[in-house]
């Protein structure tokens, strides 16, 4: 039996009745389901209109560079803005792929990693359903300005998207970098320099771009190809120095350019700092036999093979250092691959960043020890 029409004047009393949230939320369904007792017959909607509609929220800002440059903290920081909601998972990487990435293949640990990316567009979008009405929707994947494609994707589904691009000298990121995969007993050379020019030879047998040491800190040609298909005022470029330095100044910067109250987040927490374990013979027997397991840990289901690693990753970094400065002959040797990306960054941002060629007076961890009962971030995962 055929439902009975409703007449016009039920039917707005039907539609008074629902949550206004609720209409913002699902119009498209909730038309669906009124429609038809008015007895007008729904016309198919065109498929690219239909598919626009039906569209869950996505982020309005993305944090989206650079890695080793404060983003995990910043991140944090930012969600405790209750005009702000961040993704549950730091670093989901829904745009670095088309669709499933690799599952073999790439560096130590790599596997494992690329497992946890956020690829599946339902996937993606649930991140976002715990945002309230009137919050700015954010995710942090620091992996977006240093590749291309990404930034095609984005431009594709969320054209007006706001974007924060986090630098850091590119020298002491490539470090810290470094520092990060050698304490995770991950990157097998103990010698920064000797790491750095592994790099030419892991790019080509397809190791993840978080080995990519150097090439991430070529921000002049990340952001001149980004303003190739975003608006200069859709991205905020910031120094890891603010944050570190003047981080309610930056975090007010920040949040006016998000448009959002200031003066509401006056704290950046300490989030994955760096350890930099002394190179000994203990640290290379526990290091063969982790990457040994990360390499086991590809042919198990899901994220399961970091309980076999973890505990082996805390073993190493049990009291381990912050990350120790740089020398000068270690920063001269690796300066004149940046020389001219500097120069270029320079006249893409107009703004003077000579700095980063000369000596540091400040090098190494700059936050301090790493708090105590905290881990290196695996930020592919939902944060507790």
């Amino acid at each position: 039996m055929e439902p009975e029409s409703a007449g016009p004047g039920s039917v707005a009393d039907l539609a008074q009745g629902i949550d206004p949230v609720l209409w913002v939320k699902y119009p498209t369904k909730l038309i669906e389901i009124i429609l038809p007792l008015t007895g007008i017959p729904v016309p198919d909607a065109p498929p690219h209109t239909a598919a626009k509609e039906a569209t869950m929220p996505l982020p309005d800002f993305l944090v989206i560079g650079a890695p080793k440059a404060g983003t995990t903290a910043l991140h944090a920081a930012l969600a405790s803005h209750p005009a702000l909601y961040m993704s549950p998972v730091k670093e989901p990487k829904f745009f670095l792929t088309d669709g499933p990435p690799s599952a073999k293949g790439g560096g130590p640990g790599d596997v494992t990693t690329w497992r946890e990316h956020v690829w599946r567009r339902a996937d993606y979008e649930a991140l976002f359903m715990g945002a309230t009405a009137g919050q700015l929707r954010g995710e942090s994947t620091p992996f977006y300005l240093y590749d291309r494609d990404a930034q095609r994707r984005i431009r594709e589904l969320i054209p007006d998207v706001k974007m924060i691009a986090m630098l850091r000298d590119p020298v002491e990121r490539a470090h810290s970098n470094w520092a990060h995969l050698w304490s995770a007993g991950l990157d097998p050379v103990g010698d920064f320099v000797r790491a750095c020019a592994e790099e030419d030879r892991r790019v080509a047998a397809g190791w993840a771009d978080f080995w990519h040491y150097k090439r991430l800190g070529k921000y002049g040609e990340q952001l001149e190809h980004l303003y190739l298909k975003f608006r200069r005022d859709q991205v905020l470029v910031l120094r890891y120095r603010q944050l570190v330095d003047a981080p309610v100044e930056t975090l007010d910067e920040i949040c006016g350019f998000l448009g959002v109250p200031q003066g509401v987040v006056t704290e950046v927490p300490r989030e994955n700092v760096t350890a930099h374990p002394d190179e000994s013979l203990g640290h290379r027997v526990v290091s063969q036999l982790l990457r040994g397991a990360a390499a086991t840990s590809r042919h198990l289901p899901g994220t399961s093979g970091t309980a076999i690693t973890a505990p082996l990753e805390r073993m190493l970094q049990r009291g381990a250092r912050p990350r120790q400065p740089l020398t000068w002959e270690q920063r001269q040797a690796l300066l004149p691959y940046f020389d001219s990306d500097v120069r270029l960054l320079e006249k893409v941002t107009e703004s003077d960043f000579s700095d980063w060629l000369q000596p540091r007076e400040r090098s190494g961890g700059l936050v301090g020890d790493r708090p105590a009962g905290q881990r290196q971030a695996r930020n592919g995962q939902p944060r507790g």
